[in-house]
C-alpha cells in the first residue's frame, strides 16, 4: 500500500531521482540525510559496544586468556567513552547553552561539572 501524501520538498527531489538510473526503483532524497546517518551510526556504535560486552562474557565463560579479555574490556571502555564524550558535547551545546541564555544557567553548569567529575 502506497501513500499518496508527499512532502513538497521530497516530491520534487523524488521525481528527479526517479528519472535517473533505474526506472523501477523508487527513490526519495532525504532532506535530513546527514542527521539520519549520524543517528544510525550512533545506534550502530551502541550495538557494537553491546556486542563487545557480550563477547567479554563469552570469553570469561570459555576461560580465555586474561590479557585477551582485558584487551576487549579496554576496547569496550574506549567505545563507551567516545559515546559519552559525544553525549557530553551535545548536552553542553544544547541543554546547557539554552539554560545559560534563559536564566544564567548556574544550575545547569553545576550539574555539568558534577557529570564531568563522575566521568573521570
Amino acid at each position: 500500500m502506497t501513500s499518496s501524501r508527499k512532502c513538497e520538498f521530497c516530491a520534487a527531489a523524488t521525481e528527479a531521482a526517479n528519472s535517473a538510473d533505474e526506472p523501477d526503483v523508487r527513490r526519495v532524497v532525504q532532506p535530513r540525510k546527514k542527521a539520519l546517518l549520524n543517528r544510525l551510526n550512533r545506534l550502530n556504535r551502541l550495538n557494537r559496544i553491546n556486542g563487545q560486552v557480550n563477547g567479554i562474557g563469552q570469553m570469561i565463560e570459555q576461560d580465555r586468556y586474561c590479557v585477551d579479555i582485558l584487551n576487549q574490556i579496554s576496547a569496550a571502555r574506549s567505545a563507551l567513552n567516545a559515546v559519552a564524550n559525544q553525549l557530553l558535547a551535545d548536552h553542553t551545546n544544547g541543554c546547557v547553552r539554552k539554560a545559560v541564555l534563559d536564566d544564567g544557567g548556574e544550575a545547569a553548569i553545576a550539574e555539568l561539572l558534577q557529570v564531568i567529575q563522575r566521568m573521570r
